[in-house]
Parts: structure tokens; C-alpha cells; sequence
């Protein structure tokens, strides 16, 4: 029998003679190897998951045009198409435009957004509509305004528009803030209200106000939205609808954005899009949303960083303490072995191919019980199907047997240092 057969039948038949101790150091490895790939898995799908997840909460990225030209022509459609096209080449996004105007029910001033009813309900999945979304002849109102007013579904509401009351181009700036509808709201406020209106004329000796004017264009309330934010005081409603209110054809004030994007890779983003002078728009983040997103998944990996350490000096204590055992049940061997001209050379790669098959065994087994866990995991908490990475689970094997070799790395120093002289005068 070659030198090397010798090894191997040697080592095989140490790991069945001691079937005890070999189960305790393959269940050790097979703990850690488990609850590590587990934990990778979950880190590496989760920041995906809670990034698409976080998106369902609005718009991360806003697009508003450089400066209001003279007809307030706004973000025009060959733009919109354009600046999608950039944000889509970066990641998978969805949109939405905006229209505001300032209109006036029961002679005060509110804002009216100009929507496409499905592309704003696919990019905000956190609004809660009491309804249904709007449509030709019906409108959506904020929670604020239908409290104002004195709304509920299915109300009549007359709307105006006075092209004096948008002259100031308020509402072509109504995203400079971080969304959209904060800064709507307050161009409703810059807007002039009727009562300080400077065209006031003199009527039978009186100053003569439109204050009381209650004129406009019959709509219903096809819904009310409540968001507990800005969104609450503004009407929404079709782009058609406000094309003929108004009676003007322009562009979006706000394009709004969810990309799949964050942290430096947004930040390029809005960088690449702002370069491009040629195209009059500008981009900005919106922080509430990239910085939550941020803060999470950075709490997510530091949590992973912790709970793999613990588990790995776990994982060391408990292969140290078999492999210790095993050493301990093996010193008369050890001792006679060295006697017999054995080195301590030859006596270390003997246990520390022990040790590796121990974690190889306890890594294959552990990975394909981690994968179940972390499948069951991303199942029920979030709804997702879970791809096994062949290249994590090659990487958590070889890193159970490290461990495992490195666990046992005092117990057989110790082995390697037993005067066999002291061990058979015991005997």
C-alpha cells in the first residue's frame, strides 16, 4: 500500500472509530456553515427586495425644466421621452408627469395637477384612494381640500381657471423642493388670490371684486386621496380635462421618477441628466426617499456583520473543543505513533485533514440547509422567490473548512508537542 493510501485509510478510519465526536464537529460546522450562507443570501436579496419595496413609496428622483419660458411651455413630450429614456438606460424606472395650475373653488385658490391617472397610481402604491382615480368629468382631491370645501365621493364641485391667477408661473416651478406636491402647494400660496388682485375695477362707484365669483366647469369627485402629506391639498385631474379648462396645450411642470437605483449610482444619475445643458431640465434627488432607502440597507449589512462574527467564534469554539476531545482520546496513539518515528509534521496534516473533512461535510450539508431557511424567509416576509447563488454556496464550503482547520490549529499544536517518552511511562 502507497504512502498516501496509507494517509487516507489512517484518516477515514480515525473519523468512524470516533463517530461521537466526528457528529459534534460536522453539527458545529454545519450550525455556522448554515446560519452564514443564510445571512448572506438574505443580505444580498433583501437590499434588492427593500429597494423595490422603497419604491412603491414615490418618486426618488424629480425632473423639473432649468426656467419657465414665456408661454410656460413646460417639460415638452419629445423631453419627457428623452430624459425616461437616460433614467431607463440606468435601471428600471417608472413615471409620471405633472401639470399644475392654479384654480379656484368657491373663489379660493387651490392647485389642480394635470395626470395620467394610471402612470401617478403605478408610481405612488402608498396613496390611499377613497374611490377611484380620475377620469374624464371627475376629479381626485386631497384630503385637505375635500375637508375645505366640504367634499365626499360623488360631490359636485365647480372649478375655475383665470389665466391672471397662473400669469406669475408659480406653478411651472412647483417641484423645487424634494416632491413634487410640497412645493405644489405652496405655489397655490405665491399665486395672487382674487381679493389682491390689481385688475380691480370700478363698478357704480364701488371697487368691483371677483372675490364672490363662483363661476366654472362642473366636475364630480371621483375620489378623495389621503397621503398625510402635501398630496391632501391638491385636485387632481386628466391631462385632457385640464387642457380644456385651461385651454392651452403645454408640457409637464414635474416629471417624477422611482428608479431602481441609490446611493452614488442615483447620484450619477441626476449628475449625467444635469450635464446635459441642451436639454433645459434639471434633476434632484428626492432625500426622504434615497436616504431612508440608504439607512436601512446599511443597517441591514452592519446587523449581517455582526451576527457572522458571533457565529463564526461560535463556530471556532465549538470545532476547537471536538477536535480538543479528539486529540485528548487520541494522546496514548499520538505518543506510541512518535515512538515509532511518526513526525509532528506528518501527525499535524493527518488531524487537520480531519478537521476539513469535518467542515466539508458539515459546509454541504449547512449550505443546503441555509438555502432552505433563507428560501422560507424571503417567502413569507416578502413575497419573493429566492435563486440559489452557486458561487455564494462554493464559497460557504471552502469557508467551513478554513474555519474548521483553523479551530483546530491549538488542539493540534498541542498534539504535535506530547513527549511520547511521558505517554508510555503513564502506560
Amino acid at each position: 500500500m502507497t504512502n498516501t493510501g496509507m494517509f487516507f485509510r489512517m484518516l477515514f478510519s480515525a473519523v468512524f472509530r470516533r463517530r461521537s465526536r466526528a457528529a459534534m464537529a460536522v453539527v458545529a460546522s454545519l450550525v455556522g456553515s448554515a446560519t452564514l450562507f443564510c445571512l448572506a443570501m438574505i443580505c444580498i436579496a433583501v437590499p434588492q427586495q427593500m429597494n423595490q419595496e422603497m419604491r412603491a413609496y414615490g418618486a426618488n428622483l424629480i425632473v423639473t425644466p432649468t426656467a419657465s419660458t414665456g408661454d410656460k411651455a413646460g417639460i415638452e413630450d419629445a423631453m419627457v421621452e428623452h430624459t425616461s429614456e437616460m433614467v431607463a438606460a440606468k435601471g428600471t424606472a417608472k413615471h409620471a408627469t405633472y401639470r399644475y395650475e392654479n384654480v379656484r373653488v368657491n373663489a379660493a385658490p387651490y392647485v389642480m395637477a394635470g395626470v395620467n391617472p394610471d402612470d401617478v397610481e403605478n408610481l405612488n402604491h402608498h396613496w390611499s384612494v377613497d374611490g377611484d382615480w380620475p377620469s374624464e368629468g371627475k376629479v381626485l382631491v386631497g384630503r385637505d381640500v375635500a375637508d375645505a370645501v366640504g367634499l365626499k365621493v360623488g360631490s359636485a364641485i365647480k372649478i375655475a381657471y383665470r389665466a391672471s391667477d397662473n400669469a406669475s408661473g408659480a406653478s411651472s416651478d412647483a417641484a423645487s423642493g424634494d416632491s413634487a406636491g410640497s412645493s405644489a402647494s405652496s405655489s397655490a400660496s405665491a399665486s395672487p388670490s382674487a381679493s389682491a388682485s390689481p385688475s380691480q375695477q370700478m363698478q357704480d362707484g364701488r371697487v368691483s371684486s371677483d372675490i364672490m365669483d363662483t363661476s366654472g366647469t362642473d366636475f364630480r369627485v371621483a375620489g378623495i386621496v389621503d397621503t398625510g402629506g402635501s398630496e391632501d391639498s391638491i385636485i387632481y385631474a386628466t391631462d385632457d380635462d385640464v387642457t380644456k379648462l385651461t385651454g392651452s396645450t403645454r408640457g409637464a411642470d414635474v416629471i417624477e421618477y422611482s428608479v431602481d437605483l441609490s446611493g452614488e449610482g442615483l447620484s450619477d444619475l441626476v449628475d449625467s441628466i444635469n450635464g446635459m445643458t441642451s436639454m433645459h431640465v434639471k434633476a434632484q434627488q428626492v432625500t426622504k426617499i434615497t436616504s431612508s432607502d440608504t439607512r436601512i440597507i446599511t443597517m441591514l449589512q452592519t446587523l449581517f456583520w455582526i451576527v457572522s462574527l458571533v457565529v463564526l467564534v461560535l463556530t471556532l469554539v465549538g470545532v476547537g473543543t471536538t477536535i480538543s476531545s479528539i486529540v485528548s482520546q487520541r494522546r496514548n496513539e499520538i505518543g506510541l505513533r512518535k515512538a515509532l518515528g511518526a513526525s509532528s509534521k506528518s501527525i499535524g496534516v493527518e488531524f487537520y485533514a480531519e478537521s476539513a473533512v469535518y467542515g466539508l461535510v458539515g459546509g454541504l450539508l449547512g449550505t443546503g440547509v441555509g438555502y432552505g431557511f433563507a428560501l422560507v424567509l424571503t417567502t413569507t416576509v416578502f413575497q419573493r422567490s429566492l435563486d440559489f447563488n452557486w458561487w455564494l454556496a462554493a464559497a460557504s464550503v471552502v469557508l467551513s473548512m478554513l474555519v474548521a482547520v483553523i479551530a483546530s490549529v491549538p488542539p493540534v499544536h498541542r498534539a504535535t508537542r506530547i513527549d511520547p517518552a511521558v505517554v508510555l511511562r503513564e502506560e
